[in-house]
């Protein structure tokens, strides 16, 4: 079965799985979810947990006018849907999602550790006096 990866920080690749559950599982890292994010007959599978695991966020998921509204957190595939189970890609679609992912990342943020505020805080004490 041919599927698109999507790595965090890392343009997708086309990969060829036997489309076992082990092999899903494989490469998001654990159990799988699938999300239906498209209009097209394509589904996006993720790890279940991947933001409760604190996976590394990957990419956003947005609206019809690319407006995010959530993120994938670790690696992810998106695949075909067939009448009772996931299916090759097609070229076409393969060539879209590629395109989409290859152009949208999403940059982690490092939040400063509390020791960072307090020193804000005393640097504006300084200041007021």
């Amino acid at each position: 079965m041919t599927i698109l990866v999507v790595e965090p920080m890392k343009p997708p690749t086309v990969q060829e799985i036997d489309g076992n559950l082990e092999s899903m599982q494989r490469i998001v890292g654990g159990d799988i979810e699938a999300v239906y994010p498209f209009d097209d007959p394509v589904v996006l599978v993720c790890h279940g947990e991947g933001k409760l695991l604190g996976l590394p966020m990957n990419r956003a998921l947005t609206d019809e006018s690319g407006v995010p509204y959530d993120i994938v957190c670790g690696t992810f595939f998106v695949v075909g849907i067939g009448d009772e189970s996931f299916t090759s890609l097609t070229e076409q679609q393969i060539e879209k999602y590629r395109k989409k992912y290859a152009n949208e990342m999403v940059f982690s943020v490092p939040v400063p550790s509390g020791n960072h505020k307090k020193q804000c805080n005393k640097e504006k004490n300084e200041h007021e006096r």
